[in-house]
């Protein structure tokens, strides 16, 4: 009986349809009640009225079975749904995991770092179908020698994707992050380790990455771009050429140049297996958010990966960078970012973009500012005139803070585009589309009461300055503040300069110092030596005189 009532409960959106259903079952049986007692005259009104009443009460029972069988629906794969829920019956879980998620939509999300995985842990509440495809470079300066004495690719932005999509994060993390404490193995992770020898067992280092998801448990798949080892190199606009990833930040902000093109060496690569399948497979395909340099172009530089994006028949999802980053998109804009990525991979590649509002507490902002980053700018108007359609969402979040991505309005954004799409094709009453639909509610409520709350508390601390006021006042701190830091990197720059011509001219005067003293040096010597031939030929003219002197005194000697 207590799990009949749990049909009843606030919130269950049944009882709605139960009182419908009823009303409608009473106005049918009044109905043919009147009409089977019809008196001998009737008027044209009472007629209207029954035919009426019968009409709208069998709608609203037709209506009130229909919704309430749709609802129920709902609530049995609500009830079976542990993503969230691990106290939850795992019999359950599993029967829901293997007859709905698996079925669910096919998405490809490309890039590296902490912006991939931000996309993938909102994904893996919709679906199990989901691709990371990774970028794969050298280790750079941070790569230790136990890393390369063991011959593995670089494996930090694939680990940290299948933590991403493991169901138990915290868990998972700790173990592939577990640091081994041999001296032989100093620096090694246990993630490392692990996938070598997975290597090893299957021959192949997708396969074991792709395996490692299935023996893991973890949701969807990772793939890397290329198995290959490759080099991210920038040229900046001043001609410089720089051939590792970790020194592009350094060289942008010493040269006061920006990055030109980015581009991998060698560039007779392959791309991974599976890699072209799933894109092409894809109901939807991401990009970004993440370093657009380093992270998210490398990928699409791989031959076939681009080509095959542009021929998807699957949405192409540009999720933009909230805040510019440091020596890679100093003062970039939206368009300045989209257009980055055409040069590189071509146009046809963004169908949709993804933007943020810029409804960030300015104190946050500010630290950003300190650290030489600023908000995107929003040109909306030269995105539009691209061809890509915009969707404005509030995607910032605070996470220890640091401002982040928010992983859930990114995924319900992109389940949105799927599931009309899917609506679009007559799909009404399919269980993916249902599913999809109940989460996507569900998650736009929880988004709603969050910023109710969050509003809540903003005006609790407002002190008689109007919201309009408080506003644009931090908004116009928070452009001070990005000016004055500007200036400061100008002026740290142009100090940096001075000392450099300085210190030239320093070595300068050094120099022409010592050329002085080995000149004189030189010239002591030169002077040194004339004095001693000088004096050896005075030597000898004496030493003849005093010959000429002893034969004349034998001379006259002898004489006498």
């Amino acid at each position: 009986m207590k799990d009949f009532f749990k049909w009843f409960k606030s919130g269950t959106k049944i009882k709605r349809w139960i009182f419908l259903i009823i009303v409608g079952i009473v106005l049918v049986c009044y109905g043919i009640n009147k009409a089977l007692i019809i008196p001998e005259v009737i008027g044209f009104k009472e007629l209207a009225i029954n035919v009426l009443l019968f009409v709208f009460g069998f709608t609203f029972t037709i209506v009130g079975i229909v919704c309430i069988q749709r609802r129920t629906l709902e609530m049995m794969v609500e009830a079976t749904d542990t993503r969230k829920d691990e106290s939850a019956n795992k019999v359950n879980s599993l029967i829901f995991n293997r007859k709905v998620y698996n079925q669910g939509p096919k998405v490809v999300v490309i890039g590296g770092g902490a912006g991939l995985n931000t996309v993938l842990k909102g994904l893996k509440n919709y679906t199990d179908n989901i691709t990371a495809i990774v970028t794969i470079s050298d280790y750079g300066e941070t790569g230790n020698k136990s890393r390369r004495d063991l011959g593995t690719l670089p494996l930090d932005d694939i680990k940290e994707s299948l933590i991403a999509l493991a169901t138990n994060e915290q868990e998972m993390s700790c173990l592939l992050n577990l640091e081994l404490n041999n001296r032989k193995l100093e620096g090694l992770k246990f993630a490392d380790i692990y996938l070598t020898a997975m290597k090893e067992a299957v021959g192949d280092f997708a396969r074991s990455v792709e395996e490692s998801c299935k023996i893991l448990n973890m949701t969807g798949r990772v793939l890397p771009v290329t198995l290959d080892q490759i080099k991210i190199c920038a040229e900046l606009e001043d001609g410089t050429v720089v051939e590792s990833k970790d020194k592009i930040p350094e060289m942008v902000s010493k040269k006061v140049s920006k990055i030109s093109r980015i581009y991998i060496s060698p560039t007779n690569i392959r791309v991974a297996p599976g890699v072209i399948e799933a894109i092409k497979e894809a109901d939807a395909i991401v990009l970004g958010p993440g370093s657009l340099y380093t992270n998210v172009i490398p990928n699409l530089l791989v031959p076939g990966v681009s080509k095959a994006i542009r021929e998807a028949k699957g949405f192409k999802i540009y999720v933009s960078n909230i805040m510019t980053e440091y020596g890679q998109t100093d003062d970039y804009s939206l368009n300045d970012h989209i257009k980055a990525i055409f040069d590189h991979a071509g146009k046809g590649i963004i169908d949709y973009c993804i933007y943020d509002t810029g409804e960030i507490v300015p104190e946050y902002i500010r630290q950003y500012n300190k650290e030489g980053s600023e908000l995107v700018e929003q040109d909306v108007a030269k995105v539009k005139e691209e061809g890509i359609k915009l969707i404005q969402r509030n995607l910032s979040a605070i996470e220890n803070g640091r401002i982040r991505h928010d992983s859930d309005i990114i995924a319900t954004s992109i389940m949105q585009l799927i599931c009309d799409d899917l609506k679009f094709r007559d799909m009404q009453n399919d269980t993916r589309v249902i599913l999809l639909d109940s989460k996507i509610k569900d998650t736009k409520k929880k988004m709603k009461n969050n910023q109710a709350k969050s509003k809540k508390k903003k005006n609790k601390k407002r002190s008689g300055n109007s919201k309009f006021f408080e506003k644009y006042n931090d908004r116009i701190q928070a452009i001070q503040d990005s000016e004055s830091n500007r200036e400061k990197r100008i002026k740290e720059i142009e100090k940096t300069g001075k000392k450099n011509k300085e210190n030239e001219k320093n070595s300068k005067n050094i120099e022409i110092q010592k050329r002085k003293i080995r000149q004189k040096k030189e010239n002591n010597r030169q002077s040194s030596k004339i004095d001693v031939n000088r004096k050896l030929e005075e030597g000898r003219m004496l030493e003849s005189r005093m010959e000429e002197t002893l034969r004349r005194m034998k001379e006259v000697n002898k004489n006498k």
